[in-house]
C-alpha cells in the first residue's frame, strides 16, 4: 500500500484542482499575491501526505499529516480572506471538502498513533 491508495491523499487531489480552478478567476494583480499563497498550500497537503507515507517511520508519517493539517487551515483561511475581499463565495461543497479531509487526516493520525503506542 502507498499513499496512491489513501482515500485522504485522492480527496485532497481532488481539492488541489478545485483550488486552481477557483483562483483562475482571481484579478492577475493577485497572481504573485493570494492565488500563489492558495496554490502554495493546496499543492502541499497531498504533498505532505505523500512525503509522509513514504517515511520509514510512523512518528514522521504523523509529523507530516500535522503539516497537512496545518496547510489545510491555511488554505480555509486563505478562502475566506478570498470571501471577504469579494473574489468567490466560499460555498458548502468547498467547505465540506475541507472539513472531511481534516476528519480523515485526523482518523489517520488516531489509527497510526495506536499503531505506536503498542
Amino acid at each position: 500500500m502507498t499513499h496512491k491508495d489513501l482515500d485522504v491523499y485522492k480527496l485532497s487531489l481532488d481539492l488541489v484542482e478545485d483550488i486552481y480552478k477557483l483562483t483562475k478567476g482571481f484579478p492577475a494583480s493577485e497572481n504573485f499575491g493570494l492565488t500563489s499563497q492558495l496554490r502554495r498550500a493546496v499543492v502541499s497537503l497531498p504533498s505532505n501526505i505523500a512525503e509522509g507515507a513514504s517515511r520509514a517511520s510512523t512518528k514522521d508519517f504523523i509529523r507530516f499529516l500535522n503539516i497537512s493539517t496545518g496547510s489545510l487551515a491555511e488554505i480555509e483561511t486563505q478562502l475566506v480572506i478570498a470571501e471577504r475581499i469579494g473574489y468567490i463565495v466560499f460555498n458548502d461543497e468547498l467547505k465540506n471538502k475541507i472539513i472531511t479531509i481534516r476528519k480523515m487526516i485526523y482518523r489517520l493520525k488516531q489509527s497510526l498513533n495506536k499503531k505506536v503506542n503498542q
